[in-house]
């Protein structure tokens, strides 16, 4: 048995040199997620802004599940019969296993270790003769291949990484697939209609080398690019809005406005040949104020993720020097676009007298979302490095708490046991009751967007579908404000959303069909309601089984 769990690399697989076609099995972890088990801490959620942004906002947080979106990519780009397990069970992933794949990919974060230990260990007791590959951000932990048994360890980007490991050309052109940007979708437990919003990856990576972030340092402070140019992006929106119906995309790239003659490219085709994109995107706040608010309103950029981090002056990073923040939200905002702002909690500079400042600054910016994540670092980081060179790294925490948001991963001397999260729960707790739910922001911002767009004297085809697009985004989302105002957190956002309501009649009359829809929204939070009361509100997603035949 400790043969066939510690057995040598295979180097030389069976399919290898013969002409065969290999079959290959590529995995997220299993479930179940967000649960205190053997597997994991009941924090790390499977799924983002539940997890660490609008955690604390009861039934108004944003619900989403979203696909482990790298293997989807691998297995499009890739000459091989190849089958993605996403959100297994432990038992569907053992069922899984009696295919006896070739090779067996296993995609996981450092907080999901154990998951991908205990997987390996399954695929050597089920699968013996199967090469097992680890990857994803898990892969960058240090002498993983020592710590889960495996045969290979792919670091970096996945898809030149396999295409080599596979013999085949790694520079053959990059295929997009066609992906929803989420599962599920749900805010007071009540559905998001329409079709959700596409993946768009023009890229991978960042050159601005912030110390903490896994994406800058996971990629060697450097771009990859899959898109290369505006037209590139433009041909494939054309390309997957036509096959989804939906114009709309969730761009995964880490600061997508960083290369501006590119976005300016796409802006004068979708201006040329009519086509109104809408994008999610995610950008630093130097490269948001080079590309300028009124080119994002132009662009179709309806939310912006953006890192401001801390407000002290000796610890800024270089993508916020110089920049006005609240200003730029606000300027933001008024043009229709929502901003998530992230903040680092507990950095080396932080202290119980101090940290105060740092929340009512971020707090004080009014983004429509605010995400707090304690000061990590994660392996292949220059933080970690740091950390790990100056002997302040926490061995007593387990690699299933790395995910910063309850314990730290270092000795930090201002915040001893487990004092961190009670200013973690602190800043989320003081922005929701300050700022209101997210979901209402939200619909403040398309509510602004239109009356400045409305204000403006003239506009141009580009601007006048853009102010479409927000009246529609308005009258839609204003569909839940009674829902908000019945489970406001307090007495201000109430007023807040009946104030907004009463604006809604400024953007035409509700007619039968709404009326209807908002009774569904009512009957879909009572049940809501109802099920969180009963069973608590944890959403475990479905298993995803998607085959690419040759």
């Amino acid at each position: 048995m400790e043969q066939i769990l510690h057995g040598a690399a295979r180097e030389h697989p069976q399919w290898k040199n013969t002409g065969k076609t290999p079959r290959i099995l590529l995995c997220g972890v299993f479930g179940p997620y967000g649960v205190d088990d053997e597997y994991g801490r009941k924090e790390n959620l499977m799924e983002l802004y539940h997890n660490q942004v609008t955690r604390i906002q009861g039934p108004a947080s944003l619900r989403f599940h979203h696909r482990s979106f790298g293997l989807y990519f691998i297995a499009a780009n890739i000459n091989a019969d190849t089958t993605i397990l996403d959100f297994p069970s432990h038992a569907r992933f053992v069922r899984e296993l009696k295919n006896h794949y070739d090779i067996i990919g296993i995609s996981f974060i450092t907080p999901n270790y154990l998951k991908a230990r205990e997987m390996a260990r399954l695929i050597r007791l089920h699968s013996p003769d199967s090469v097992i590959v680890l990857g994803g951000h898990g892969a960058a932990i240090e002498g993983v291949e020592k710590l889960i048994v495996c045969d290979h360890v792919a670091r970096g980007e996945g898809i030149r990484w396999m295409r080599r490991f596979l013999g085949q050309d790694p520079d053959a052109p990059i295929h997009h697939p066609i992906l929803p940007s989420a599962e599920y979708g749900r805010i007071f437990g009540v559905p998001i209609p329409g079709v959700p919003p596409s993946v768009l990856v023009p890229g991978l990576g960042c050159v601005n080398g912030c110390n903490f972030c896994c994406t800058t340092h996971f990629f060697e402070k450097a771009y990859v690019s899959f898109l290369r140019t505006g037209k590139d992006i433009f041909e494939q929106c054309c390309r997957i809005a036509d096959a989804t119906g939906t114009p709309e995309f969730y761009i995964m790239d880490e600061n997508f406005l960083k290369d501006r003659a590119r976005a300016m490219e796409l802006l004068a085709l979708m201006e040329k040949n009519q086509r109104w994109f809408r994008f999610y995107i995610s950008s630093s706040a130097e490269a948001v104020t080079a590309f300028g608010v009124e080119n994002m309103t132009r662009l179709g950029v309806v939310f912006v993720w953006i890192g401001f981090e801390s407000t002290n002056t000796t610890h800024v990073y270089a993508k916020n020097t110089g920049i006005d923040a609240a200003r730029l939200v606000r300027e933001l905002r008024d043009h229709g676009i929502s901003v998530l702002g992230s903040a680092i909690m507990c950095l080396e500079h932080h202290t119980p007298d101090n940290i105060a400042n740092d929340i009512e600054y971020v707090v004080g910016l009014q983004t429509d979302f605010c995400q707090f994540m304690l000061y990590t670092g994660m392996p292949v980081t220059a933080l970690y490095e740091d950390h790990k060179a100056r002997g302040l790294l926490n061995p007593e925490i387990p690699f299933e708490e790395w995910h910063g948001q309850n314990l730290m991963n270092w000795n930090h001397p201002a915040f001893p046991d487990g004092e961190a999260k009670v200013w973690l729960d602190f800043a989320f707790q003081h922005d929701y009751e300050v700022n209101s739910s997210s979901i209402y922001r939200m619909i403040e911002t398309s509510f602004r967007g239109h009356r400045t767009l409305a204000a403006m004297k003239t506009r141009d085809a580009c601007l006048e579908a853009r102010f479409q697009q927000l009246r529609e985004r308005a009258r839609l989302y204003s569909q839940l404000l009674p829902v908000i105002a019945k489970h406001a957190v307090n007495e201000k956002e109430r007023q807040r959303a009946l104030a907004l309501e009463k604006e809604r009649q400024a953007l035409g009359p509700v007619g039968i069909q709404e009326r209807l829809i908002r009774l569904g929204a009512r009957a879909f939070s009572a049940a809501w309601d109802c099920r969180v009361r009963w069973f608590g509100d944890r959403v475990q997603p479905r298993t995803i089984v998607t085959r690419y035949r040759q």
